[in-house]
């Protein structure tokens, strides 16, 4: 991934200038510019925590003098009624961040909280659970921290970190040897050291990348293999490459898979159907 402090602060950047516009005329209006003030994050419902790093980043840019609080950190389990944070600065900046700060904490940490569910599932098994690139658009950076909060491994980030040659880059390729021997080729000609992963339909495909992909093809991914067919695919493979099941992978059947012995397991239902938990910024008024 690229730098993450400096994506963050553009995140940041780009999401007030979006909210604020030319002013926070709710603000200008009824607040004196210069005075300070106090306000805390409430917990309004159970889950993981995610995003109080964000939350301190985001108003400290806004304020760098102003003072941030922990009371519970990322990853750690939240209570309706329990408080997460204090800041203290001005009221202008408590108000003009709110939004921002509550919008990425509810999406994060619903995210954390359903990946939690997932990695509680695999407990005692081999596999490990994968995000995958099924986010929102300018959102994906926290996103996918959230994924890492909650217990579950970021997949390639984007387009630029890993070869994933899927259905319609072998389609358009021509055939499943001839994408990877022209990704191989690439990697050569570029002097790039980017892994390569091979998406798989069928058995049969499976034995082809087996054949032609050794020292080429890093992983290869069983796409909507039923678990049966998964410990069909992973006796041809016979550890010779990592192996990633993915599609249509739930909590009803994510045990299923880890029970084939499968290194990885990607689900994109962990960003795009998690729900944002309900949270709330209060003042604290003396």
């Amino acid at each position: 991934m690229q730098n993450f402090d400096l994506q963050l602060q553009n995140l940041i950047t780009q999401a007030l200038q979006e909210d604020v516009g030319n002013g926070d005329h709710s603000t200008l209006s009824c607040i004196p510019i210069d005075k300070k003030g106090k306000a805390v994050l409430k917990i309004k419902q159970a889950g993981i925590l995610a995003g109080v790093a964000i939350a301190e980043k985001i108003f400290k840019q806004v304020e760098p003098s102003a003072v941030f609080t922990y009371i519970k950190y990322d990853g750690e389990t939240m209570q309706v009624g329990d408080i997460a944070f204090e800041v203290n600065a001005k009221i202008h900046t408590i108000l003009t961040c709110e939004r921002l700060v509550l919008n990425c904490m509810q999406r994060m940490s619903g995210i954390a909280t359903l990946t939690k569910s997932y990695t509680e599932k695999l407990a005692g098994y081999h596999t490990k659970l994968l995000d995958t690139r099924k986010t929102t658009p300018n959102f994906r950076l926290l996103e996918k921290e959230a994924v890492r909060i909650g217990g579950g491994i970021n997949h390639r980030f984007g387009l630029y970190d890993m070869i994933m040659l899927k259905d319609n880059h072998i389609d358009y390729a021509g055939s499943i040897e001839a994408a990877i021997e022209n990704a191989w080729q690439y990697l050569q000609q570029n002097k790039l050291s980017l892994k390569i992963e091979v998406e798989t339909r069928t058995l049969a495909d499976v034995a082809s990348v087996c054949k032609i992909g050794e020292g080429k093809v890093n992983r290869i991914m069983l796409d909507n293999f039923k678990p049966e067919q998964v410990k069909e695919a992973l006796t041809i493979i016979n550890n010779r490459f990592e192996t990633e099941a993915s599609g249509g992978i739930n909590l009803n059947t994510i045990q299923a898979y880890a029970a084939t012995g499968v290194d990885f397991v990607s689900v994109g239902g962990l960003i795009h159907q998690a729900t944002s938990v309900d949270l709330s910024l209060k003042a604290v008024i003396y």
